[in-house]
């Protein structure tokens, strides 16, 4: 039976029937991937796990989750992003969860605020090479979008070990000091909380910001006591050394000393409240408009198989405000679907791989079939102007990926396929407004890059728990890569049975398969944020919020285009 309720942007009937046994099958598998990854993420909070929270409380310290739940208004969520930062990485030294920083934004005096949180119980804070990578992707975030920042400091400085992948590179520890001071000549307001250790070059974040806080027991200084004394023979206590009371009544370098955390944290709120308000982004905004379809049908609208397939427009009358979508060129390479919509009252320009096959007729009047989730020809040049046309109108960008790639064969490459896909990279490339990136299915090769991949800037990037993130699918890989380490082993003499050959491929694909996995790319900081698909629409407006409060948009232009 057809659910007879409009479409997005149109009065046709939906397709989507969720009484069907596909549409049950696909939202149980769906449900299942996204408490996967919620029961992981509550693993990943418990940070270095009970025991060190319970040394954390005896020295009479809040944890880093405990101390963003005070800051934050109340009833208000925090947006966490990278969670999964190091998931599966460095487990010879018993793992970083969330890399031992928490990160996200979140309203403090109903303003939004950039959130850096060192979590001590995790390796005592210390900064491990995906640490300083993390941490400086939040502060890259806070220049883009011109979001206040807040950091709560209590952290044992470098991870020596792993010294050699900390310190000295341009996306390394000394990175997040010199993006202090690019925020603070950029008019960003930096607030910088010492709440535990301060100690060597990470003595100098705090002494970057705006506003100095300091709670009675905690330490800054470049050295502790026990390097003073190896290194020039003196004793000294901590507090003597680097104490709250040394720095803000003899040293000056301290602007509000606090008995705790909780006095720090309201001191901090006090500090928000009083800060002046700058000139708001030029993005269009009306008052927002809930869409007419429930956010949870998603989970039985999307196709994981890629065999299968699905409408992306419902999944876009599902996010979009009222579920109007305006499409652009409709009946023009229909494989990638353009069109303007509000998101949250803000208006966007939408960026989207269709997944269903379509028929389209070419320039010599033969017909043909167009597979769902390829870029082709005719829908990259679309696109290109798409996006140009909303630069030129000061359109924020939203992309929802789930694409194979681009064409290929002798009639793509006849049709000029990658002069288009130029056309198309280069538009996103010099794209000036913000753009916004969601991987909900496959994101594979050139077509990655094309929808806005990582490389091209995007402000936010999410990706549902269903995201494949690589150069090729699994299968496709993997069938590649057997089929030469079988030639190599048979220049060697050596022949493989049937059976040798599948247990070669399940390996390879295995391997593949496990870095294709959203939470490997997100460990790795390609991914800000894995998000329920329920949440989308949230998410977008979130980062949408965030970009309006960066009011400059330099001049569009593309350079030499290929035409």
């Amino acid at each position: 039976m057809t659910d007879h309720r409009p479409h997005a942007g149109s009065t046709c009937e939906t397709k989507v029937k969720p009484d069907s046994p596909r549409f049950e099958r696909n939202q149980k598998a769906m449900a299942e991937l996204v408490a996967q990854v919620r029961n992981e993420e509550e693993i990943i909070q418990q940070g270095g796990g009970a025991k060190a929270i319970e040394s954390q409380h005896k020295k009479g310290r809040l944890t880093a989750r405990e101390r963003i739940a005070l800051l934050i208004d109340p009833g208000t969520e925090f947006f966490e992003i990278g969670s999964f930062v190091a998931w599966g990485m460095y487990e010879e030294w018993g793992g970083a969860p969330s890399a031992g920083v928490v990160t996200g934004v979140a309203r403090v005096q109903g303003r939004l605020v950039m959130l850096i949180v060192n979590d001590a119980t995790v390796k005592a804070g210390a900064f491990f090479p995906m640490t300083a990578k993390k941490v400086i992707r939040a502060q890259n975030i806070a220049i883009e979008n011109h979001i206040p920042t807040i950091y709560l400091v209590d952290s044992a400085g470098v991870f020596l070990p792993l010294q050699e992948d900390v310190f000295p590179d341009t996306d390394d520890f000394g990175r997040v000091f010199r993006n202090n001071a690019v925020m603070s000549a950029m008019g960003i307001p930096q607030i910088a909380a010492i709440m535990g250790m301060c100690v060597a070059g990470g003595a100098y974040l705090p002494l970057m910001c705006d506003h100095i806080l300091m709670t009675e027991g905690s330490g800054l200084f470049l050295a502790g006591p026990a390097l003073v004394q190896a290194a020039i023979g003196a004793k000294y206590s901590a507090e003597e050394l680097g104490g709250a009371k040394m720095h803000s009544q003899i040293s000056g370098t301290v602007d509000f000393r606090e008995p705790d955390d909780q006095s720090c944290l309201a001191r901090i709120r006090r500090l928000v409240d009083k800060m002046g308000n700058r000139q708001l982004g030029v993005f269009d905004r009306k008052d927002p408009e809930e869409p007419l379809f429930a956010a949870e049908e998603v989970y039985g609208i999307f196709e994981s198989d890629p065999a299968r397939q699905y409408d992306m427009k419902e999944i876009i009358a599902r996010i979009v405000d009222n579920s109007q979508f305006a499409e652009y060129k409709a009946e023009y390479g229909e494989t990638v679907l353009c069109g303007y919509a509000r998101i949250g009252g803000f208006a966007v320009g939408i960026v989207a791989n269709q997944k269903t096959h379509v028929q389209q007729v070419d320039k010599a009047g033969n017909k043909r079939m167009e597979f769902g989730g390829v870029i082709y020809t005719e829908s990259a040049e679309k696109a290109a102007r798409f996006i140009m046309d909303c630069n030129q109108n000061l359109v924020p960008l939203v992309f929802l990926h789930d694409v194979n790639g681009f064409m290929v064969g002798r009639d793509a490459e006849w049709s000029g396929i990658i002069r288009a896909g130029a056309k198309m990279v280069n538009a996103v490339s010099n794209s000036v407004v913000p753009k916004i990136a969601v991987i909900i299915g496959g994101s594979f090769g050139a077509g990655h890059y094309a929808m806005c991949g990582k490389a091209y800037d995007p402000r936010f990037l999410f990706a549902w728990p269903t995201a494949k993130y690589a150069v090729m699918a699994g299968a496709s890989a993997a069938g590649t890569l057997v089929e030469i380490k079988i030639k190599q082993l048979e220049r060697g003499g050596k022949k493989l049975s049937d059976e040798d050959r599948k247990k070669l491929y399940d390996e390879v694909k295995a391997t593949y398969d496990e870095q294709t996995d959203p939470r490997y790319g997100a460990a790795r900081l390609w991914i800000d944020k894995i998000i329920d698909p329920a949440d989308t629409r949230e998410a977008i407006i979130t980062a949408l919020e965030a970009a309006s409060l960066n009011p400059d948009v330099p001049k569009f232009s593309v350079g030499v285009l290929q035409t």
